[in-house]
Order: structure tokens, then C-alpha cells, then sequence
């Protein structure tokens, strides 16, 4: 199991599955992170916390906890 942590800077990666539960889980979906979307990872902070991710045609920062619940392939 990969994560959207685990992806490098310049990846494009797909969702296969959310980890989580309740508010969280509905966050991350309500910022356009869902099942089989690309994500396309721009920058990674020099600590890793936050990801800048292109989601959807728009940018996002994730951060490192939410970044492990995003399963990619």
C-alpha cells in the first residue's frame, strides 16, 4: 500500500482508496480527493508537512497526517 505521502515530488498518482473516518474522511472528499481522481504532486515542504498537491485543476495543501490516509496507486 502506497500513500500520497509516500509519492514524489513530479508524480501523478491515482486515489484508490480514503482511510479515515467521519470528519476527516468527509474533509478530504470535500476538497475534491476522492476515489480514481489524479493527483499531480507539485512540492513537498523541506519537513515533508505540508504536500502542495493539483487536484482537479486547482492546488491543495495537504498535511502529512492527511496525506497517509489517501491510498494511491
Amino acid at each position: 500500500m502506497k500513500t500520497l505521502r509516500e509519492a514524489k515530488v513530479g508524480d501523478t498518482v491515482k486515489v484508490v482508496k480514503l482511510h479515515g473516518e467521519g470528519a476527516v474522511k468527509r474533509r478530504i472528499m470535500d476538497m475534491g480527493v476522492t476515489k480514481g481522481v489524479e493527483v499531480f504532486v507539485r512540492k513537498v515542504a523541506p519537513l515533508g508537512d505540508p504536500v502542495e498537491v493539483t487536484v482537479r485543476n486547482y492546488e491543495l495543501s495537504l498535511r502529512k497526517a492527511d496525506a497517509e490516509m489517501i491510498e494511491v496507486e
